[in-house]
């Protein structure tokens, strides 16, 4: 079994990605906000202002990378909405011809610069490794994103609470509350009231084989049962 994880390079990630890994191993799919970003930083005029750089200071092979990049959400948020197979398809038509374009005019800028230039490097860190392969996963598997924003922006209610609940009483206590929070957030997601889902959940699951658990899922629950999240 091989699972995707959309990630940023994090490499306190690293083990997860061991082919010994039980009971598989982890796919990552790199993020392209975070691939973006340096390059917007070289090529933001307005941050350059702010920081009273001289123009010669933004990079126009920045800029135009940025781009080229900018070019890719733009399809996907036109197909967004459509199902795995069909969004699957319109990355192989629309987007895979961008991919590669940008894939042969980077290596080509880079060849023309020093190792030293900080666009050069910016560059580099998109083909260390196998990290290009991670970038462009998301043109063999409709399921994976370009990025990991959503999970991200999720992550903040946690992040402004932690205070509130600064223990967890124990590790196992931690595994649980990182099962909730992970239950409460996808609910969101699709659109349906945690604390309903949840007491509906606990009313069915005692009666529920378990070759029917997943319908309880928050995906798998059926338009009319949904109630705008609160």
């Amino acid at each position: 079994m091989v699972c995707k994880q959309t990630t940023a390079a994090y490499g306190g990630d690293n083990d997860l990605y061991r082919g010994d890994r039980d009971p598989g191993p982890v796919q990552s799919a790199l993020r392209w906000s975070h691939a973006r970003r340096k390059l917007f930083e070289l090529a933001d005029i307005k941050q350059n202002a702010r920081q009273k750089k001289p123009a010669h200071d933004i990079s126009p092979v920045a800029l135009e990378a940025v781009k080229k990049i900018d070019a890719i959400p733009d399809i996907e948020r036109q197909i967004n909405g459509l199902d795995i197979a069909s969004r699957l398809d319109a990355r192989h038509r629309l987007v895979r011809p961008l991919v590669e374009d940008l894939h042969d005019w980077m290596r080509a800028e880079q060849g023309t610069m020093s190792k030293l230039n900080p666009v050069a490097r910016a560059i580099s860190d998109m083909f260390k490794k196998d990290r290009w392969n991670a970038f462009t996963l998301f043109l063999e598997d409709g399921r994976v994103r370009l990025t990991n924003n959503a999970a991200e922006r999720a992550l903040r209610g946690i992040a402004l609470g932690r205070k509130s609940w600064l223990f967890a009483g124990s590790e196992r206590g931690g595994d649980r509350a990182a099962f909730m929070y992970s239950l409460i957030v996808t609910a969101k997601m699709n659109d349906i009231a945690p604390q309903a889902w949840r007491a509906d959940v606990r009313d069915k699951l005692p009666n529920t084989t378990a070759s029917r658990v997943p319908d309880l899922l928050p995906w798998n629950r059926q338009t009319s049962q949904r109630q705008l999240a609160t």
